[in-house]
């Protein structure tokens, strides 16, 4: 069983049937709804058919609704772009008509932006491919200096180097999204732009008033976001390190190190991480990733991620079948390296909890024994989420009468759901019939060991206190 969960992100190349099914068929984890683009219809009707098909294939597939969050942006130009030239004065006008873009000036969708900036700031535009210095400011105009020069084009983002810009995360967009995801039952959220906890108490709030109890995933975006990031870790239910605007802010050579570092602190503080952006990007295009690419997702792997996130490879891309056949093959291949069970992880640490304890003593003593699988039986998910902080071979099957619990344990890195509802049978007959289960789905076989992990009380979020090996029989 592959470790590593694959999130791909559905559009225009992957919204087909088909092509969704093969995706599947494939080795697709979860679907990433990107709400930046399309309009609520386009995303339920992508939303019930990822559902339709997962079904049909037999498969738990997980649900993850991006939210857009605040795309500082240019207007628009009127020949569509301009070209920028090394020393040329060029004007950002919060009070410029939207279409009236040229060569000496554009408009501003973030009219705070003179109040944001000062002179000698670096403003970088399209992904940095346009770098600008501000060299004034008079309440609605900004007045730059070209450092970088190139072809600026209608509505390209603008970020500002090192940070600072005061957008809030969540835009009067998101919470339209969110009140409309309230319906939808999504498996997680994705927080564009947070820059501290408040930013994730907010988002959870709104969403658990549209009736939603997805998990929130913190996009780490922001310089400010690095600063904090322990705080947003600990609100969050997990963090992705999404490299785009990220490298923008703080630098591209200082991503490697901080995506090393928020795997490893996600980690330690029981939350899950997903590494993001440009993964196989080539790909887009082409039929195979370069070796750059494949060494990109195989350290992400051996670092520990529990997710790695396609985006425009099989949202818009040509190939979004076979960018899933490789990535999985990479990830397959990384996982058989040594370093990956290993672990350390919480060796000396004080548990809160009873099943918390216990689910770190499964691991322990299933990494030190001939165990075949791990077989939880949880309501909440919490005690596989533990478990899978722990790095080993051993598959962890999620036993759970839960459909929200299913779709979160998607994202968890080594964790397989099983629709398993424990209160259909005797007590003393519930263990053999999850065994049963297993052996259904040839996940083990006669003699094999396995882990089983259960209360004393079925249907008790948190009633984990119990481990039992047994070989089946």
């Amino acid at each position: 069983m592959r470790r590593t969960k694959i999130l791909a992100t559905i559009g225009p190349s992957s919204e087909n049937e088909t092509v969704l099914r093969q995706m599947i068929q494939a080795g697709l984890s979860a679907v990433r709804c990107n709400f930046s683009h399309g309009s609520h219809e386009d995303h339920a009707k992508r939303i019930e058919l990822v559902r339709k098909v997962a079904a049909e294939e037999g498969k738990v597939i997980g649900i993850l609704a991006d939210l857009q969050g605040p795309k500082i942006r240019v207007s628009r130009f009127k020949n569509k772009s301009i070209n920028l030239t090394e020393g040329a004065i060029f004007y950002l006008d919060a009070n410029l008509d939207k279409e009236a873009g040229d060569e000496q000036q554009v408009g501003i969708d973030y009219k705070e932006l003179p109040q944001d900036v000062k002179p000698g700031d670096i403003l970088l535009l399209d992904d940095g491919k346009i770098v600008l210095r501000v060299l004034e400011t008079n309440g609605v105009r900004v007045k730059t200096e070209v450092v970088d020069g190139g072809t600026l084009s209608n509505n390209k983002g603008i970020n500002k180097k090192g940070g600072g810009l005061t957008a809030p995360a969540l835009t009067d967009k998101d919470k339209a999204d969110i009140l409309f995801l309230g319906n939808l039952q999504v498996d997680y959220v994705a927080v564009s732009f947070p820059r501290d906890a408040k930013d994730i108490k907010e988002a959870r709030r709104l969403l658990q008033d549209a009736g939603s109890q997805a998990g929130i995933i913190a996009k780490i975006e922001r310089t400010e976001a690095v600063e904090n990031i322990i705080e947003i870790i600990q609100e969050a239910d997990g963090v992705m390190v999404a490299r785009g605007d990220l490298a923008v802010e703080i630098g591209e050579e200082f991503v490697p190190g901080v995506q090393k570092r928020m795997i490893q602190q996600a980690r330690t503080l029981d939350k899950i991480v997903i590494t993001a952006t440009q993964m196989m990007e080539s790909m887009i295009e082409n039929s195979s990733p370069t070796r750059a690419e494949v060494s990109d997702v195989a350290n992400a792997v051996l670092d520990g991620t529990d997710t790695v996130m396609l985006s425009a490879e099989t949202a818009s891309g040509k190939f979004p079948v076979k960018v899933i056949k490789e990535m999985d093959k990479i990830c397959r291949a990384a996982e058989m390296d040594p370093s990956t069970r290993v672990s350390k992880h919480r060796v000396e640490c004080h548990f809160q909890r009873v099943d918390e304890a216990i689910a770190m003593a499964a691991m322990y003593a299933a990494n030190h024994l001939d165990v075949k699988a791990i077989a939880a039986m949880t309501e909440s998910g919490a005690s596989v989420l533990w478990m899978s902080r722990i790095s080993s071979h051993l598959p962890i099957y999620a036993l759970t009468p839960n459909i929200a619990t299913m779709g979160r344990v998607t994202l968890f890195r080594g964790v397989e759901p099983i629709l398993f509802n424990a209160k259909q049978y005797p007590a003393a007959k519930v263990n053999t019939a999850a065994l049963a289960e297993l052996r259904q789905r040839h996940a083990v076989e006669l003699g094999d060991l396995v882990l089983l992990t259960f209360g004393d009380h079925v249907g008790i979020h948190g009633g984990t206190n119990q481990i039992k090996i047994v070989s089946v029989i």
